[in-house]
């Protein structure tokens, strides 16, 4: 188990967000299940796979869920329904393209550093300047401070983050009880972040947001702050943002390439029809290649190799509407 371990570990040292460190008891006791019964185990091993997978592309917490998982084998018990839904209903992980792309994205996003995919920095500098000197802020945080601990919604490097945005400006939840201290100051922080531009505070610094661009397991996400004067030729590289999302999408698309391939289905599937037609009347060499042609509307000097590559295309896709 060791060596496994250790291997496994090896994998995430390099992954941002101390990723090996709060995995390893995870993955300790996964490791010490397989031992005791691998055939229980066997239902956990998307989940596993999935514990490699930068956690930028996580739809859920795959970690707790895995925890959750191995709580309930380490008891000698199967598997609830729920279990098992989350664990079939959860996709193959994406390769290690996509890992790769995702996971040197992560180091960037840790360290707060875009610059690999935004050009203009000065707009952020100039607007950082003025408001680390605007004594308005900082009278405004002295109120915050003297109406709530602040401390005690300060993370381990001292940061408060405010309420994240999420996809359509969906905020769940939506409702605040100012009779609920936790939730009074969190209005109250918001208000604050909102009139600054800010994501949050780290310990008396104000952290001025920044145009961001970020991977989701749903798909790539560009946030432009309302104080950015956006010029979108000067402030993006949008070819680096373009290699980093399209590190995950499958093939090429569009309309013409879409209009493309319903074309070449409806010749595949003239094309199996000619193909009985010329078994039943025999034809072989150039006539059956003459007859095929003619039949797809082809000029004869087509090549071969063009059909072989239409059947094998459309070989084991199943008819539209099927």
């Amino acid at each position: 188990m060791s060596s496994t371990l250790d291997n496994d570990l090896e994998k995430l040292q390099a992954r941002a967000f101390d990723r090996a460190e709060w995995a390893e008891d995870c993955l300790r006791r996964y490791h010490a299940a397989t031992k005791l019964d691998v055939s229980a185990v066997q239902s956990l091993r998307g989940l596993y796979a999935w514990m490699f997978v930068p956690i930028s592309l996580w739809p859920f917490n795959i970690q707790d869920v895995l925890e959750d998982c191995l709580a309930v084998l380490e008891k000698g018990k199967r598997l609830n329904a729920r279990h098992r839904l989350i664990i079939d209903l959860l996709p193959e992980p994406p390769d290690e393209t996509i890992c790769a792309a995702a996971a040197d994205h992560e180091l960037h996003i840790q360290k707060g550093s875009y610059e690999n995919l935004v050009k203009t920095q000065a707009k952020y500098a100039q607007n950082e300047l003025a408001i680390k000197n605007d004594p308005e802020l900082r009278r405004q945080w002295a109120d915050l401070k003297a109406a709530f601990e602040v401390r005690a919604w300060q993370d381990h490097k001292g940061v408060i983050r405010r309420t994240m945005s999420v996809e359509r400006n969906l905020r769940l939840p939506f409702t605040v009880n100012l009779r609920r201290r936790a939730e009074a100051f969190q209005a109250a922080f918001d208000a604050f972040c909102l009139r600054w531009n800010l994501y949050g505070m780290q310990h008396d610094e104000p952290l001025l947001l920044k145009l961001a661009v970020n991977l989701t397991a749903y798909g790539t996400m560009i946030h432009i702050p309302a104080y950015w004067s956006f010029d979108p030729k000067r402030d993006i590289r949008w070819d680096a943002i373009a290699r980093l999302h399209r590190a995950r999408v499958p093939g090429r698309q569009g309309a013409a390439l879409a209009e493309g391939v319903a074309e070449r289905r409806q010749a595949a599937e003239k094309l199996r029809q000619l193909d009985l037609e010329v078994q039943r009347r025999g034809l072989k060499g150039e006539k059956k290649h003459e007859f095929l042609c003619a039949g797809l509307a082809w000029d004869a000097r087509t090549s071969a190799k063009r059909l072989s590559r239409l059947r094998a295309e459309f070989k084991n896709r199943p008819a539209k509407g099927v």
